[in-house]
């Protein structure tokens, strides 16, 4: 009876919380259902020949969800190479004054704010492009890199946290069955753990689709089409919406930016989706 009043009041906080967020969900939804409509997202183009890209759409935000999708999988692509690498290097064989260093520098990474970063790759483009480089100019791939060096802190550490986790006698399942280090991570600790992998993968997802200041200052402009390279300007969703928001001139254009937040906001709902399938496939495969 004593702890009564406290579980009321962590019950009224977390609803509240909760509330918070629905009723963030609820606005956006309301202010941007009505607004997406087929000339929103193609303007008058053609949707099969824009599709398939026979044909440039100018006035509708396709090119930005195309943009944004190439930038979620091309970062995502490098931070899961160096992120999962990372961390399992620092759970399985980092030991001593190396591992505490490598926790020391993703830990100080995960606290830089995302326009030092975005400004640090704008720089690294200038000098490359100064002195070694002559087309390594604000693209596709310098944002893919930017957002990487973003998430790539939190894939780390919960992949290392992961592995950590796993209890003393899974750890050793695999050796003493005869299988060599490798063989255990492979076949018994990654697929063991893999659901709490594929949770912080899905939380660097949400961060890749909703930055804006990285994208800003390397690569994503107003209007440059479908990119056709990853050596390209790009659009992209959160920059659309940020630059929408500041310089609209009716109404209309206002709406616009939230029917693009909504479009954003299935694009990250779907991908929660694909990967909370995707973890309950892997988890009944192995169990």
């Amino acid at each position: 009876m004593k702890y009564t009043f406290f579980k009321l009041l962590f019950l009224v906080f977390s609803f509240f919380a909760m509330s918070l967020v629905y009723l963030l969900l609820l606005f956006v939804i309301f202010k941007g259902v009505s607004s997406i409509s087929l000339e929103m997202i193609f303007s008058d183009t053609n949707v099969l020949d824009a599709i398939l890209l026979k044909q440039r759409v100018f006035d509708g935000i396709f090119p930005a969800i195309v943009g944004t999708l190439m930038l979620i999988v091309l970062s995502m692509s490098f931070a899961i190479i160096f992120g999962l690498s990372s961390g399992i290097y620092l759970s399985i064989f980092a030991r001593g004054k190396v591992k505490s260093f490598l926790n020391i520098c993703f830990e100080l990474l995960a606290t830089v704010p995302s326009i030092v970063v975005g400004l640090f790759f704008l720089l690294l483009s200038i000098y490359l492009h100064k002195r070694y480089l002559d087309n390594f100019l604000p693209s596709l791939l310098l944002s893919s890199l930017a957002l990487c060096v973003l998430i790539l802190p939190y894939i780390v550490k919960n992949t290392q946290l992961s592995l950590d986790q796993i209890p003393k006698n899974i750890r050793l399942l695999g050796l003493n069955l005869g299988f060599n280090s490798m063989q255990n991570l492979i076949f018994i600790l990654l697929p063991y753990c893999s659901k709490e992998l594929l949770s912080g993968l899905f939380l660097a997802l949400g961060r890749a689709c909703e930055d804006t200041a990285v994208i800003m200052l390397t690569g994503a402009v107003a209007s440059a089409g479908v990119a056709t390279t990853i050596f390209s300007k790009y659009e992209a969703l959160p920059f659309y919406i940020y630059y929408i928001s500041n310089e609209y001139s009716d109404q209309s254009e206002l709406n616009s930016a939230f029917g693009a937040a909504l479009i954003l906001l299935i694009i990250a709902i779907s991908l929660f989706v694909l990967t909370n399938l995707l973890q309950k496939r892997i988890r009944k495969k192995y169990d």
